[in-house]
């Protein structure tokens, strides 16, 4: 393995590294969409996440819980039709869901004390994260200042342009499970490939 690839990995460890305490929380967000795309609309749609513990983890299914709740949205309430044949959340289910601050204050108690990080696949989830508290002038929790784009680390790890996750499954001799676009199916698709990264830092 390359010195600069190894470093890069090095740093996921120090992250996550066992005496620290610190938890992984890999999390997958849906949000509304348009196209063409219209940014300013986007809300999120649904938040799904599984808690790998501590780490770096080690092989199995993850045993920590999990988290999954669909979230309706009140600046455009109605699904536009390319949102609805993307994303396999019918209008009534987003009808009957609570808004944002309502999940959020459940994900983040879900969540709980101590040290944590957050780990998605590419940048669009954490900064949706940021730009729906400020649009709704919800207070950033603490702790969701640390991040960990695995998008990018497999990019580094592969020496590859990012690539999208299910090709970076395959790419690790893995294959997608459950409904594609449905936020805790690709959190726990996730949290295979993380476990993969993980053990790439300790080996």
């Amino acid at each position: 393995m390359k010195k600069r690839t190894a470093k890069k990995l090095r740093k996921i460890e120090r992250m996550t590294r066992p005496q620290t305490a610190a938890r992984l929380i890999v999390f997958d967000l849906e949000a509304t969409c348009w196209e063409p795309e219209e940014p300013e609309r986007v809300e999120i749609l649904e938040i799904g996440a599984v808690d790998l513990g501590r780490c770096p983890a080690g092989g199995g299914p993850p045993d920590h819980g999990e988290f999954s709740e669909v979230v309706r949205p009140v600046t455009t309430s109605a699904l536009g039709e390319f949102c609805l044949n993307l994303i396999p959340i019918s209008q009534v289910e987003a009808d009957g869901a609570d808004p944002f601050p309502i999940v959020f204050g459940r994900f983040v108690d879900w969540i709980g004390d101590g040290p944590f990080w957050l780990g998605s696949w590419g940048s669009f989830d954490r900064t949706q994260w940021t730009l729906e508290c400020r649009r709704l002038g919800l207070a950033m929790p603490r702790g969701f200042a640390g991040h960990i784009d695995f998008r990018r680390e497999f990019a580094r790890w592969k020496r590859v342009r990012p690539p999208g996750l299910k090709a970076a499954m395959e790419a690790a001799g893995l294959t997608m499970e459950g409904t594609t676009h449905r936020a805790l199916d690709d959190a726990r698709n996730l949290a295979r490939l993380a476990r993969i990264l993980l053990e790439q830092t300790s080996s």
